[in-house]
């Protein structure tokens, strides 16, 4: 369990650590001559049973709030000091609103210094801590009279202290990546580079691989440290030293994380809900210059709010904040908010989206998404975030926003009943949602073909636009394979279309293809290019070219540029003498022995091989050709062109056209 302490300077939170852990906090020679702390200081307290309570004491100074507030994130327990003598002071009533705000609901108060006053004051000032408790998530926490001096009053703040460890449930570890908030760093010799931290989420290991973000600069665990012991690992709600190798002062610094590769996503725009505190004289008004503490990190940002609102003192609203310089966060973290010139605390919030849009904020839907995320859980979240069955929910941003891995992912998924659409740029939706799509593409596409039977098929864009236009067009164009590999539709080319769907199946097409099939068999290896073949059949040339490139887009031609089209058969031919060429020259075959082979000229030679390597099936290797892949999946079985010795008169037949 982690304590911080919180109080006015001068309050005895430092003696009193020293008491309870028989450990000085104040490390710093400048916090021994001035007799303050500065900086975060800490200790530990192992108790019987193996129970670790460590220790985070903050510096009381108004002017160190920044340290202060680098000690409570991530922190189990408050130690709330006020001493009998002063009563409660400007920086004890701050420090209690940092720990409302940061939303610590356990604790214990404590009354220092009993030993300088009487009795009447100290039960004065513990009523008053008392009253300034009520109404934060800290009411009704005991409040201890104590003297660090004479020891009054420690052996019932240990018992409480050691029973609050006691019953204090350990943070879930399991199904989350590691993520630690470096709150020092410094270099020792002959060990190089050392980062200490509270551990938010997961576990680490020595010999882990990590990241120290937003740099996103590559680490490696080289030794683990807890109270000064090495340690072979060390998990969420435990604060720990890492040795990293990789790194250097000029690379890591407080406010950075070390964290898993999966979870470094920079952002510099976080969507939060907001809250201002209610002792603020002024509302908080749009693009506000403030300072942004989100774990150990500092950062300047501005607050956009919808419209140019403002949020009212004791309010609440959702807002964005656009940082000066990228932060690590996720969906959950808690965070301060303080004024431009970082002495007073405005509010605090919680971040919903850690990746925010600039654009389409005060959408419907992007009002709901925001609700959706605020439920806290990635169960809940999910749950909600799925009745947009229009959208679909862009998974690899929920499972970065709360930090899930895959294995939980997988029973998440499961249990919420998730379809995932695609794999670079997944999405997920129901299998109820995907099974309406299912069904429904297959009948758009028999519906266009009944209205437009002369068409080869339908743009896949236009069908999405139709079906599910909020959908990515990834994840539609995945259920589309899905439904291609069962044969429920067909993709050909760019267009789908019902399986065996012939565009020129109506009559006057077919009428046409009783005239144009011969007249490109009698071609041989050299058919009449599209002009002189219209002029030839007596039809017209647009009519002829539309014709053929429907014809085309079902297979039956295929075109070889420029423009001259080929029945399938006779290019399998041309590509089974191609194969035998090169079954006959291991070296490969050249176009002057494909021209003799087929007995052609050079120039239509070249472009027949050229669409022969289009296809995959031959490959040119300097002035040479080899086979690449077995021709008859793609063309079908052909035997080669007649022998060479005939192939002669042909290539004469063919100059003389």
């Amino acid at each position: 369990m982690i304590v911080a302490t919180a109080g006015h300077i001068d309050h005895g939170k430092t003696l009193l650590v020293k008491t309870l852990t028989g450990v000085d906090t104040d490390r710093l020679p400048e916090e021994k001559a001035r007799g303050i702390s500065i900086d975060l200081g800490f200790a530990y307290w192992p108790l019987p049973g193996g129970t670790v309570i460590g220790f985070v004491d903050v510096p009381g100074h108004e002017r160190f709030i920044r340290n202060m507030l680098a000690g409570v994130c991530g922190i189990d327990f408050a130690l709330l000091v006020v001493a009998a003598d002063d009563g409660v002071m400007p920086q004890t009533v701050e420090h209690l609103h940092i720990l409302d705000l940061l939303d610590i609901r356990r604790g214990v108060a404590v009354v220092t210094k009993i030993d300088r006053v009487a009795p009447e004051r100290v039960e004065k000032v513990r009523a008053e801590v008392a009253a300034l408790l009520a109404p934060t998530r800290l009411a009704g926490i005991p409040v201890y009279p104590v003297s660090a001096v004479s020891g009054a009053g420690i052996e019932e703040l240990k018992r409480q202290l050691t029973d609050a460890a006691g019953a204090y449930a350990v943070r879930m570890t399991e199904g989350q990546h590691f993520r630690l908030a470096i709150d020092r760093a410094f270099t020792i010799a002959g060990s190089g580079t050392v980062v200490t931290g509270t551990v938010f989420n997961g576990a680490v290991a020595v010999g882990d691989r990590l990241l120290v973000s937003p740099r996103g600069a590559p680490v490696r665990v080289r030794g683990i440290q807890m109270r000064g012991v090495p340690a072979e690992r060390a998990q969420a709600g435990q604060r720990c030293a890492l040795n990293l190798t990789g790194a250097d002062l000029e690379t890591v610094a407080r406010g950075d994380w070390v964290l898993a590769e999966a979870i470094h996503a920079p952002t510099q725009r976080i969507d939060a809900r907001v809250t201002l505190l209610a002792s603020e004289p002024q509302p908080l008004k749009h693009w506000t210059p403030l300072h942004l503490h989100l774990a150990t990190a500092d950062v300047t940002a501005r607050i956009s709010l919808p419209g140019e609102a403002a949020i009212a003192p004791g309010g609440s609203a959702i807002a964005q904040l656009v940082l000066a310089k990228p932060v690590g966060t996720l969906n959950g973290d808690r965070f301060i908010l303080r004024d431009q010139s970082a002495r007073r605390t405005l509010g605090g919030g919680v971040v919903i989206d850690p990746h925010a849009r600039a654009a389409r904020r005060a959408t419907s839907a992007r009002r709901a998404e925001l609700a959706a995320l605020e439920r806290g859980s990635p169960e809940a979240a999910l749950a909600e975030l799925l009745k947009d069955e229009s959208r679909g929910v862009d998974l690899a941003r929920f499972e970065q926003a709360f930090n899930q891995k895959p294995e939980r992912l997988t029973a998440l998924y499961a249990a919420t009943g998730v379809a995932v659409l695609g794999k670079e740029a997944r999405t997920g939706v129901t299998r109820a949602r995907r099974d309406q799509l299912r069904e429904a593409v297959p009948g758009a596409i028999r519906d266009f073909h009944r209205a437009q039977p002369q068409a080869v098929g339908l743009d896949p864009a236009a069908l999405r636009k139709k079906l599910a236009p909020q959908l990515p067009a990834e994840a539609f164009q995945t259920l589309l394979r899905e439904l291609a590999d069962e044969r429920k539709i067909e993709i050909a080319g760019n267009l789908v279309r019902q399986p065996g769907h012939d565009a020129t199946s109506n009559p006057e097409d077919q009428r046409l293809w009783q005239l144009v099939l011969p007249a490109l068999q009698r071609g041989g290896f050299a058919p009449a290019p599209v002009a002189e073949l219209a002029g030839a059949l007596k039809v017209k040339e647009a009519a002829l070219k539309d014709f053929l490139h429907r014809k085309s887009r079902g297979g039956e031609v295929m075109r070889v540029p420029p423009d001259r089209f080929y029945p399938r058969a006779t290019l399998a031919t041309l590509a089974a003498t191609a194969h035998a060429l090169a079954r006959s020259n291991p070296n490969g075959f050249t176009a002057a022995q494909y021209r003799d082979a087929t007995g052609i000229g050079r120039s239509l030679a070249i472009e027949i091989l050229e669409f022969l390597d289009t296809l995959g099936v031959t490959q040119r290797v300097g002035d040479a050709r080899k086979m690449r892949k077995d021709f008859v999946p793609i063309l079908g079985a052909a035997e080669p062109a007649r022998p060479p010795a005939t192939a002669a008169s042909n290539r004469q037949d063919a100059k003389k056209r």
